[in-house]
């Protein structure tokens, strides 16, 4: 700083934390790590973890775990690393009907043609006092939907679990369906005006 200005001491963009407890990692937490390895020579391990108050082996497992290979060279993106965790999450949480016994009762409804809404609430009403054995229709529905492996569907010896026959949801909202390709809208061939077609127009 002097007397006609100059730049103010940039604040840290991440805080001292203690490492006491652990946290998940943010994509604030992320990017610092992808700058810090972006460094020349690059910091290490430990530094970065009194930086972002965590473990090391928090930061090792994060860096291990997200880097990519480019040009086989290792490299480290912080939004990338952001999404690949938020999927893992997703995998390793454990639906409701990963239980054998639930899931086993709900088959067994299902191919008696008992609807999922049916299904939920003769569960409740038949063991009142397990909680563990009841699930709700939405449940039952997504599992029905989901595709691929682990399926329910894969499960039934009817071909049709459902009244409707439907293996994929339908929409309940009354707008318009919206284009998986929306920068598309006003630039087709069928908008053209007709006096393209005689190419009288340079241009057209």
């Amino acid at each position: 700083m002097g007397r006609t200005g100059g730049l103010a001491q940039i604040p840290r963009a991440v805080p001292h934390l203690r490492p006491a407890t652990y946290r998940r990692l943010t994509l604030a937490d992320r990017s610092y790590i992808q700058a810090a390895l972006s460094l020349v020579p690059p910091l290490g391990v430990r530094a970065i973890s009194r930086e972002l108050g965590v473990s090391p082996s928090t930061v090792s497992r994060e860096i291990h775990a997200h880097q990519q290979e480019h040009w086989k060279v290792n490299h480290y993106d912080a939004e990338v690393a952001h999404y690949l965790a938020a999927a893992e999450r997703g995998r390793e949480r454990p639906g409701k009907l990963s239980d054998s016994r639930l899931r086993a009762e709900v088959v067994t409804r299902l191919n008696l043609k008992f609807s999922p809404q049916q299904v939920a609430g003769q569960l409740k009403r038949d063991v009142p006092d397990r909680p563990q054995m009841h699930v709700s229709h939405e449940a039952i529905y997504q599992a029905l939907y989901m595709q691929g492996k682990g399926a329910l569907r894969h499960e039934l010896t009817v071909v049709k679990a459902l009244r409707s026959g439907r293996t994929g949801r339908k929409p309940q909202s009354k707008l318009p369906r919206r284009s998986s390709r929306p920068w598309l809208d006003g630039a087709r061939l069928s908008d053209r005006p007709a006096e393209v077609q005689d190419r009288a127009v340079p241009g057209h």
